[in-house]
């Protein structure tokens, strides 16, 4: 498909400001008022020279309930070459920090990890190419256009890790069980990349054990686990603290020889 349409106020404004795709038309919905986020969108239409057209509601209720009374209509999701995806693992301050993701297949998963991702000054995230949730239009709304604004690969997640791995960067699972270390016992100051599994099988076998390490979240309450976005979010945050991006922070320490 050469065009799609990305649908919610937010999605929408940071599909225009990210200015990665190309832009063919603006659908706004009979009755929206040109207020706020949506006079932006407006505005920024007509500084590209973006058609406007004005529709009656039901037009972008056949592509979804959370259109928000906007649709644009642009280019497919622009994923990265493997190459661009490492180039940060060669930074040295702050250290790189990724996410892969194995299988994540849910888009309300997938949208709120790269919400997060994007927030947390992910460095790249890797998708694999099959059997796994790409970037949707539904991915990016769930992501309120945080999609738009990452460096996202769809590639072989073993070959990653092996790339990863030679580019001195440590990989770690987040995953529960046996010989999974508590995350606050974990040196996260170092370049990491964050495994996580997909809802239903968590890290495939193979997957783990190219991991240098694997992790738990601690839970102190009644249940057992938390949802993949959750885990995720949390994970990539408390990397995030220990390498502040401005300043600097001391993480907690943990003695670990790669394998």
């Amino acid at each position: 498909m050469d065009h799609e349409w990305i649908y919610g106020r937010h999605a929408v404004r940071e599909a225009q400001r990210a200015g990665r795709r190309t832009l063919y038309r603006l659908r706004l919905a009979q009755g929206v008022q040109p207020k706020g986020i949506v006079a932006e969108v407006l505005q920024a239409a007509r500084e590209r020279g973006v058609k406007i057209e004005s529709v009656e509601r039901r037009v972008l209720d056949a592509l979804s309930d959370g259109h928000q009374g906007l649709a644009l209509e642009a280019s497919p999701y622009p994923y990265v070459s493997v190459e661009e995806f490492l180039a940060a693992s060669d930074r040295q301050a702050p250290p790189a920090l990724y996410l892969l993701l194995d299988l994540v297949q849910d888009p309300q998963n997938l949208g709120t990890l790269l919400r997060t991702a994007e927030a947390a000054g992910v460095d790249g995230v890797l998708i694999p190419g099959h059997r796994a949730a790409g970037v949707t239009p539904a991915v990016v709304n769930a992501s309120s256009g945080a999609s738009e604004h990452l460096r996202i690969v769809r590639a072989n997640l073993a070959q990653a890790i092996q790339a990863l791995k030679q580019r001195e960067v440590w990989v770690m699972g987040l995953e529960g069980g046996a010989g999974a270390l508590p995350l606050n016992t974990v040196d996260l100051t170092r370049p990491m990349a964050i495994v996580l599994g997909g809802e239903a099988a968590g890290l495939r076998p193979l997957v783990r054990r190219e991991c240098d390490l694997l992790a738990a979240i601690p839970m102190h309450g009644r249940i057992e686990s938390l949802n993949a976005a959750v885990a995720g979010s949390i994970a990539l945050y408390a990397a995030r603290l220990a390498n502040p991006r401005s300043g600097s922070a001391s993480g907690m320490q943990m003695n670990a020889v790669r394998p």
